[in-house]
C-alpha cells in the first residue's frame, strides 16, 4: 500500500468524488480530506474527511480541489475583485444612551433593510429595535449582545456590527472591533466625549481603524459644533473634516449644510417621529430663498461658519481617512432621521474596503485565493427552541463556499461547513458563498472558540482575541442539585460564547464555578439566561476581589514562589493559574515580596490546544 502525498493522484485513472456527487476534473486530489492511501492494482483512493468519517472516491472520476463548491462554478478574477470591492463593514461605538441602537435602526431603514424603524422603549412598547433580539434587551431598552446585520444598498453589501452600548459589556465590543474594517463613533452632542467613548476609541486607534464621527441628538440642546470638534481634535489628537454642518440645535435644529455638494438639507418635523424616512427639502447653498426660509440669526451664523470651514480646513484626504489619521464628522438627529441618509451616502463613498490582516506567516490579503477567517464571537441559543450555538466568523481572504471543509488552526481538526448562515439580528438564512469582509454564522457546537482561525490551503493563524481582566467575582450556586447536568451545560455554553468568564477553585471540594465579569449587569444577564434558556434558578455569592492576573509561568511559577498571601489562587477554563487580589496595592505588594512568581498579566489568550476543566 503506497502513501499518497498532497496534490498527487494517479494520472491513468479517473475518480468520482461522492462528496461532490459529480465529476471533478481537477488534477489535484479532493481536499474534503487528505488522501490516505491507494492500494496497488485497485483504482480507488480513500479520503479522510475528519470527524465525520470517510468518503470513498470511486473509479472513473477525478477528485476535486479544495476550492470547488458543490454545484457552483468558480468566479472569475474580475468578479472576485468586484465582490471584495463592494463590501463594507463597520462597528458603531458609543457611550451608553448616545443613541446607538436608534442610529442602527435608521441606517437599516435608509439602507432598505427594514421598512419601519421600531424605537426601543419600555417593555410595554409594541415594537423593539431590530438589533435588540434578546428578550432582556427588549425589557431593559438596551443592547446587551453584539449583533451582525447584513444588507445590500446602492450596489454595496454592508455588514453592520451593532455592539452593546451598556458600559458593562465593553469586552464584547472589543471583540467585535477585531472584526470591523471601519468604526462609527457616535457622540451625544449635548454631552460631548464620555468615558466609554474614550476607551473604545483607543481600541480603534490601536487597530488603526478609520473612524467616522457622528454627533447625535441635535434635536436637543447641544454644545456648539466648533466646541465638539475641538474636543475630538484635542482629546484624541485626531484631525477632523466636517462633511455636514448643523443649522441650529434643539427646537431650532432646521437641518444640515452638506459640504460635498454645497447643499442645504432642511428637514420637516412631525409624521411618525422617525419611523419612516424624513421629509427633506434640498436647496443649493447659493439659493437666495434660504434667507427667507432660515431665521436671520441662524442664516448669518451659517454663512460665517461655512466661510470658516472652507478657509481653515484642507481638502478631504481619503488616504488619511483610511489610515485612521483623519475623521470625517457628521451632525444628525437619528431619532428624527435628520442627517442619517447623508451620513450613509458619504460613508459608502469614504469608507475602506476589506484589507490585509496580519498572521503568523505575514500579511494575508483579501485577494488571496485560499479561504481564511477568524471567530470573533459565539452566541448560544439565538434560537432557544433548538439550543444552537453560532460562531460569528469574519472572512479575511478567499471565497467561502457552502459545503467546503476547513481546518481550525488551534486544534488541527477538519470541519465541514454545511449550513453557513447570513445574519440579520436574530434572523438567519443559508448563504452559499462569501468573500473578505463578510460575517458568516457557523452552527457547529463545541467546534470553535473565540479567536480561532479557520482556513483552507496553507496553514495560518491570526492573532487571538484576548480575555480582559475582570473586576467582579462571584460564586454561582445551583439551587436545584437534581438539575446538575443542565446547570453545567448552561455554564459551559455561556462561557463558550464569552458572555462571562468562568474561573474554578483549586480546592477539589469546591465545584461551584466562579463568574468573573467587568460589570454587574453581566451577572444579571447570566442568571436571566440560565433561568429562561436552561430552566436553572441560581444564586450568586460575591467574592471580595477586584483584580485578576494570569501567571505567565504557569503552575511551576506558583510552586516556586511558595506560599502566597493576600490573594486567592484559582484556575481559568484552560486550567491555568489566575491570582485574584482585593486591590492593586495587594498586587504590587505580592510582586515585590515574591520575585519568583514571574510576570503577571491582565489579559490572556487561549492556548494552542483546548484543555477545558
Amino acid at each position: 500500500m503506497a502513501l499518497l502525498t498532497h496534490g498527487w493522484a494517479p494520472s491513468s485513472s479517473h475518480f468520482h468524488c461522492r462528496y461532490h456527487s459529480r465529476k471533478c476534473w481537477t488534477p489535484l486530489h479532493c481536499s474534503v480530506g487528505s488522501v490516505e492511501a491507494v492500494t496497488a492494482g485497485e483504482d480507488r483512493i480513500l479520503v479522510s474527511s475528519g470527524a465525520s468519517g470517510r468518503d470513498l472516491i470511486e473509479p472513473g472520476e477525478k477528485p476535486c480541489s479544495s476550492s470547488e463548491d458543490p454545484g457552483k462554478e468558480e468566479v472569475s478574477p474580475a468578479e472576485f475583485a468586484r465582490e471584495i470591492g463592494r463590501r463594507r463593514n463597520f462597528a458603531i461605538i458609543s457611550h451608553p444612551d448616545a443613541g446607538k441602537t436608534t442610529l442602527t435602526e435608521k441606517l437599516l431603514l435608509y439602507g432598505g433593510a427594514i421598512h419601519e424603524a421600531g424605537a426601543v422603549k419600555a417593555r410595554r412598547a409594541s415594537r423593539h429595535a431590530t438589533s435588540d433580539w434578546m428578550e432582556l434587551e427588549k425589557q431593559r431598552g438596551i443592547s446587551i449582545t453584539s449583533t451582525a446585520m447584513v444588507f445590500e444598498t446602492r450596489g454595496q453589501l454592508i455588514t453592520l456590527l451593532d455592539t452593546p452600548g451598556h458600559q458593562d459589556f465593553g469586552e464584547d465590543t472589543y471583540r467585535t472591533l477585531a472584526a470591523a474594517d471601519n468604526a462609527v463613533m457616535l457622540v451625544d452632542a449635548g454631552k460631548g466625549l464620555e468615558p466609554q467613548t474614550r476607551k473604545l476609541f483607543e481600541v480603534c486607534r490601536m487597530r488603526k481603524l478609520p473612524v467616522f464621527t457622528v454627533f447625535n441628538k441635535l434635536d436637543r440642546p447641544a454644545l456648539q459644533p466648533l466646541e465638539l470638534i475641538d474636543e475630538i481634535e484635542k482629546e484624541f489628537e485626531l484631525p477632523t473634516y466636517p462633511v455636514s454642518w448643523p443649522i441650529g440645535s434643539g427646537d431650532r435644529f432646521l437641518g444640515v449644510y452638506y459640504r460635498p455638494r454645497r447643499q442645504v438639507h432642511l428637514f420637516e418635523r412631525g409624521g411618525k417621529h422617525g419611523s419612516v424616512g424624513a421629509a427633506v427639502r434640498v436647496l443649493d447653498y447659493m439659493d437666495p430663498s434660504l434667507k427667507t426660509i432660515i431665521p436671520t440669526d441662524l442664516y448669518k451664523q451659517l454663512e460665517e461658519e461655512v466661510e470658516m470651514l472652507e478657509e481653515l480646513t484642507p481638502p478631504l484626504d481619503i488616504s488619511k481617512v483610511h489610515s485612521g489619521d483623519l475623521s470625517p464628522v457628521y451632525f444628525a438627529s437619528a431619532m428624527n432621521n435628520f442627517g442619517v441618509e447623508l451620513f450613509l451616502e458619504s460613508f459608502l463613498e469614504y469608507s475602506v474596503k476589506p484589507g490585509a490582516h496580519s498572521s503568523d506567516i505575514g500579511e494575508i490579503h483579501p485577494e488571496n485565493p485560499s479561504f481564511s477567517g477568524f471567530v470573533f464571537k459565539l452566541q448560544a441559543n439565538m434560537d432557544p427552541k433548538h439550543r444552537d450555538k453560532v460562531a460569528f466568523v469574519r472572512v479575511c481572504s478567499g471565497q467561502f463556499k457552502k459545503g467546503m471543509k476547513v481546518q481550525v488552526s488551534r486544534t488541527g481538526k477538519t470541519i465541514a461547513l454545511t449550513r453557513p448562515q447570513k445574519m440579520f439580528a436574530q434572523d438567519r438564512s443559508i448563504v452559499d458563498n462569501g468573500f473578505a469582509g463578510d460575517v458568516i454564522g457557523l452552527n457547529n457546537p463545541n467546534a470553535f472558540c473565540i479567536g480561532d482561525t479557520v482556513f483552507s490551503g496553507r496553514q495560518i493563524r491570526y492573532p487571538g482575541i484576548p480575555s480582559f481582566s475582570p473586576e467582579l467575582f462571584s460564586y454561582m450556586r445551583n439551587t436545584n442539585p437534581a438539575k446538575y447536568k443542565q446547570f453545567q451545560k448552561g455554564i459551559n455554553e455561556l462561557l463558550g460564547e464569552g458572555a462571562v468568564q468562568v474561573l474554578y477553585s483549586v480546592d477539589a471540594g469546591k465545584n461551584d464555578p466562579i463568574l468573573a465579569a467587568v460589570g454587574q449587569l453581566q451577572f444579571e444577564v447570566v442568571q436571566y439566561r440560565m433561568l429562561n434558556e436552561y430552566g436553572i434558578e441560581t444564586k450568586l455569592e460575591p467574592l471580595g476581589y477586584s483584580v485578576a492576573r494570569w501567571v505567565t509561568g504557569g503552575w511551576p511559577a506558583i510552586e516556586k514562589a511558595g506560599r502566597l498571601y493576600n490573594c486567592m489562587v484559582v484556575k481559568d477554563q484552560w486550567g491555568r493559574p489566575v491570582l485574584l487580589f482585593r486591590n492593586e496595592w495587594n498586587l504590587t505588594q505580592l510582586m515585590g515580596d515574591n520575585k519568583d512568581i514571574g510576570d503577571l498579566v491582565p489579559i490572556a489568550l487561549p492556548p494552542e490546544e483546548k484543555t477545558r476543566k
